[in-house]
């Protein structure tokens, strides 16, 4: 997989991305993932492809001080902008695929928005109920189909148009398992005997369009492959084209449904 695929970011785009992607998309599913993992004090709890650490913050504030979270990532940019922002916590450099944690570390095992980015989901999967205690529980979230998606489809028809294949797999890449069967598929080729996922509705909202593009754009993998002129006619046809997710007030607002997935680790089968 590439950078694109990966998700990777240089540090003026992790800026960005705290910045605008964040209450964008991402602060409301934080709460969401939390409650799902029944996070509580005292817990010792690993979030991993943390980000800029928007999860990270509130798993922090729910295992309070007889608890601990560490946030992980791979990208340093990333882990710079979560250290300025939160630095009492601990945030660790690291591969999702090969955790540098010791086996059964961990009461709860956190990925919001990752999984679709790792190189091998499997193994990262499996690294994740590796460093989990028994009766431990993994929360995964990953965003649904893109078709079930109508801002972000059209944004990515947009870029295809005008920049080709490169700029429509950087868009779709967040996208790619949102089929609930390759999902259940997935979970049972690491041998998980019993897994929830539930489909919640969410909600994307931007100030403006012009907004929204100078998120996709900057703070995304997009930034290395759209220069300013390019930025600027995508921008002048975005206004017209996306009109239709403009809401009364002249923000963006649409649909972003994603999939929360739980494992207990009780119900992994006795030879893993």
């Amino acid at each position: 997989m590439n950078e694109r695929e990966t998700g990777q970011v240089s540090a003026s785009a992790a800026e960005v991305y705290e910045d605008f992607f964040v209450p964008a998309l991402f602060q409301e599913w934080a709460s969401r993932v939390a409650d799902a993992a029944k996070i509580s004090s005292g817990q010792r709890v690993l979030d991993i492809a943390c980000g800029t650490g928007v999860l990270t913050r509130e798993i922090a504030k729910r295992v309070g001080t007889s608890g601990s979270i560490i946030g992980l990532d791979l990208n340093p940019g990333m882990l710079t902008v979560a250290k300025r922002k939160a630095p009492k916590i601990e945030w660790q450099q690291g591969n999702a695929e090969a955790l540098p944690f010791d086996s059964n570390s961990f009461d709860v095992v956190v990925c919001q928005f990752g999984l679709m980015f790792f190189e091998n989901r499997q193994a990262a999967l499996q690294e994740m109920l590796r460093v989990l205690r028994q009766d431990g529980q993994l929360v995964v979230a990953v965003w649904d189909s893109l078709e079930q998606i109508p801002g972000y489809a059209a944004l990515t028809k947009l870029l295809e148009r005008l920049f080709g294949d490169e700029a429509r797999k950087a868009m779709e890449a967040p996208f790619v398992m949102g089929d609930t069967q390759m999902l259940q598929s997935l979970f049972k080729d690491i041998d998980v005997d019993t897994l929830q996922i539930q489909t919640q509705e969410g909600i994307a909202r931007f100030p403006s369009i012009k907004s929204w593009l100078y998120t996709e754009v900057k703070g995304w993998t997009l930034a290395e492959m759209i220069d300013d002129a390019q930025y600027k006619i995508l921008l002048e046809l975005a206004e017209n084209e996306l009109q239709q997710f403009l809401i009364q007030d002249g923000t963006v607002a649409f649909r972003l449904p994603a999939h929360i997935i739980t494992v207990d680790k009780n119900t992994v089968q006795k030879s893993h």
